[in-house]
C-alpha cells in the first residue's frame, strides 16, 4: 500500500511540473493597438499572455493592472505605458505605485516608437512624436504604419543592437528621472523577460 501512495505521489509531482513550465504574463498597454500587437507577436508558446490596450493616463492603467492582476494567478505583471503629454507628476506617480504592487514597468519617454527608432541607431537628442514617425519612415524605407501588426517580425533581427541602445541611453542619465530623462526607455526590461521563453 505504502508503494502505491509513493507511485501516486511520484505521479502528481510530475504533473504538477509539467504545469508550471508555462509562465502567465499579463501585460497591460497604454495604447490600444500599437504596443499589444508588438507583444502578440513573440513567439513563446511556453507562455500564456493576457494583453489589454486602454487607451488610459498612465495612473489609471496602473490601478486598472491591480484590479486585472487579481483576478488570475499571474507570474509577471507589466505595465506598458509612454511618457506622451501626461503630466509629470502622473507619469512618476504612475511607475512608483507600479513598482509598489511588484509590477514591472516599461515605459517610453516620449513614446513607444522609441524603441524601434532604437533597432536601427543610438537616438539621445529629445524630438518630437511627429519628428519620431518621419525617422522611422526614412529606417524603414517607407511609411510607418502605427498601428502594425508585422513590425515586429520587420525588425526583429535588430532586437539586439535596441537592447544595447536602450542600456546605454538609460546609463547616461545620472540621477535618473524618467518623467525628465528624454529620451528613454525600459521596453528592453520586458522583451528581456520574454525572450527567455522564446522556442
Amino acid at each position: 500500500m505504502s508503494k502505491r501512495k509513493a507511485k501516486s505521489r511520484s505521479y502528481s509531482s510530475r504533473k504538477v511540473n509539467t504545469r508550471e513550465v508555462r509562465q502567465r504574463f499579463l501585460i497591460v498597454c497604454e495604447g490600444e493597438k500599437t504596443e499589444p500587437n508588438y507583444f502578440r507577436s513573440f513567439r513563446v508558446p511556453k507562455v500564456v499572455i493576457d494583453i489589454k490596450g486602454l487607451g488610459a493616463n498612465p495612473s489609471k492603467l496602473v490601478k486598472s493592472t491591480k484590479e486585472f492582476s487579481q483576478q488570475e494567478d499571474y507570474d509577471q505583471v507589466w505595465c506598458v505605458f509612454d511618457r506622451d503629454s501626461w503630466t509629470e507628476e502622473d507619469f512618476y506617480r504612475a511607475i512608483k505605485n507600479a513598482e509598489a504592487q511588484g509590477f514591472g514597468v516599461a515605459y517610453s519617454n516620449e513614446a513607444f516608437e522609441l524603441w524601434y527608432i532604437l533597432h536601427f541607431e543610438f537616438l539621445n537628442t529629445g524630438i518630437s512624436r511627429s519628428k519620431y514617425l518621419e525617422k522611422l519612415n526614412a529606417l524603414l524605407a517607407k511609411k510607418y504604419q502605427k498601428n502594425s501588426e508585422t513590425i515586429y517580425e520587420e525588425i526583429f533581427e535588430k532586437q539586439a543592437t535596441a537592447m544595447k541602445n536602450a542600456q546605454k541611453l538609460l546609463k547616461q542619465y545620472n540621477p535618473h528621472n524618467p518623467a525628465k530623462d528624454n529620451p528613454s526607455t525600459t521596453v528592453h526590461l520586458l522583451v528581456k523577460e520574454l525572450n527567455k521563453f522564446i522556442r
